[in-house]
This record gives structure tokens, sequence and C-alpha cells, in this order.
């Protein structure tokens, strides 16, 4: 294990977590993770699981973290969706949004006051699928050349799947952007708005906030530039032999949140 910083886990008084690879793996939970998510309850610790996920909507995403072996309730979910809907409904209140995405997305932006219209919208609002519709990416780059703005949910490229992986919301996005020469604004990881979005949500201070994630590339930076104390584990996509390839490293290097634990 390695520490670079000041900051111990037991000094951390709410945390942040990535949810596939740190605390579920293929659908089941990580050892460790049920234990780990108890203890923060036991100990009134203030948690969010963060996801770039903007398929599911909270209630979903909770039934299928309870199929995996974890109970969380779902206002300790935080997904890129919820994410978006918040800066949109801070941007513009009452806007209207063309918006290609699932029940997750489409909820989240409904609960913030947005009107759904293929109509003069101020908005494209580009988030995960598992049907993209051409018909439905081609209107969404005729109203982005028409003057809407261009909102992604998350950069990810691909997803995964029991085939293999599959094309995400930042491959459309490129397409898009190909088509239009507009860039999307993304809300997700890593942009670090997605964590001070899930610190609003909790009352949480960076000085004692805390992040634990399997990507070096999207948890471990968007939480070192948030200002949190980072925590990678070794049960998703980096490995240790990765990390020498960054020019930046996590404040602590775990094999899994097993091994937080006994440090909370």
């Amino acid at each position: 294990m390695s520490k670079l910083n000041n900051r111990k886990p037991a000094d951390i008084e709410c945390w942040l977590t990535d949810m596939d690879g740190v605390l579920v793996h293929e659908n089941r939970a990580v050892p460790g993770a049920a234990e780990l998510i108890q203890r923060w309850v036991d100990t009134s610790k203030r948690f969010l699981v963060l996801t770039n996920n903007s398929i599911f909507t909270p209630r979903d995403l909770a039934a299928r973290l309870r199929a995996s072996g974890l109970e969380i309730p779902e206002e300790n979910l935080w997904t890129s969706a919820l994410a978006t809907a918040q800066f949109l409904k801070a941007q513009m209140p009452h806007g209207r949004a063309f918006v290609i995405g699932e029940a997750g997305l489409t909820t989240a932006l409904h609960e913030a006051g947005f009107i759904l219209t293929d109509q003069n919208p101020d908005y494209v609002v580009l988030g995960e699928t598992r049907t993209y519709s051409f018909e439905a990416i081609t209107r969404a780059i005729r109203l982005i050349s028409n003057g809407a703005r261009f909102i992604a949910t998350n950069p990810d490229a691909t997803g995964p799947s029991a085939e293999g992986p599959m094309p995400a919301t930042g491959a459309i996005a490129a397409l898009i952007t190909k088509a239009t020469g507009r860039e999307p604004y993304i809300v997700g990881k890593p942009n670090p708005m997605m964590f001070r979005s899930a610190m609003n949500r909790i009352q949480a201070h960076s000085e004692t906030t805390a992040m634990i994630g399997d990507r070096m590339d999207t948890d471990i930076i968007a939480g070192m530039e948030a200002g949190l104390h980072t925590v990678l584990v070794f049960t998703g996509i980096t490995q240790p032999e990765d990390i020498d390839a960054y020019p930046f490293r996590p404040d602590q290097a775990l094999d899994s949140v097993a091994d937080l634990i006994a440090e909370i």
C-alpha cells in the first residue's frame, strides 16, 4: 500500500466511490464491498456510489445492485444522468432538450423541470442507450448545426457486453462532432464537476472527502483535480504495472476495498 498525503481513511467524513470495478465486477459484489458499505452505514458516514452509466434510474440501479449482493439505497446513488440534469437546471431552468438516451436520463431531466422535444431545443443531450437510432443521431446533428448546445453525459467510447465491447456515448459523440464540428460539454467523469455535484448532494467538503476508483484516467485524475483523497483499487481496469504510465499518483493504492475496512 502507498500513501501520498497526510490524510488517512480514519480522517475521512464523506466517501465517493465508483461502482463497476470497485464494488461490483461482472454483476457480482467484490469481496469486502458489502462490509465496507455496512461500515459506512454503522459509522454514519455520508457516501455516494458514482457511475458514468446514464441508462438506469437510481431505483433501477439499486435493484441491480441488490441482485449483485449489495444493499445501497437509491439516495446513495449518483449517476452521470443526475449530474447532467442538475447542471442543465442550473444553466437554464425549465429549458428544452432533445435527448438520446434511456430512462435514467429522460427521468432525471423531467424531474429537473426540462421539456423534452425535437422542436427548437436549447440543448441536444446525448447519453447511453442500447439502441442508438440513425434517425435520432441525424436529428441531433441537424439541431446542433442549427444552434442547439451539445451536451454528453460521459466520454466513455465503449461499454461492456456479454459479446465484447460495444459503442458507447463517447463514440456516438465523436460521430456527431465529426458531422457538426461541435464538441460536446461532458458532465461525467473525468470532469471534476461530477464530483463537485456529488459533494453538494451530501454536503461534503473536499478536505474530508475521499474518492475510490479503479481507473487512473477517470476516477483518480478527477478526484485529484477536485481536491479529494484518492484511493485506487486493483479490482477493475488499472493494475499496479499501469500506474507508472501516468504523471500523477493516487494517494493510496490497495488490492481491493476489503483493505479499507480496517482503516475506517
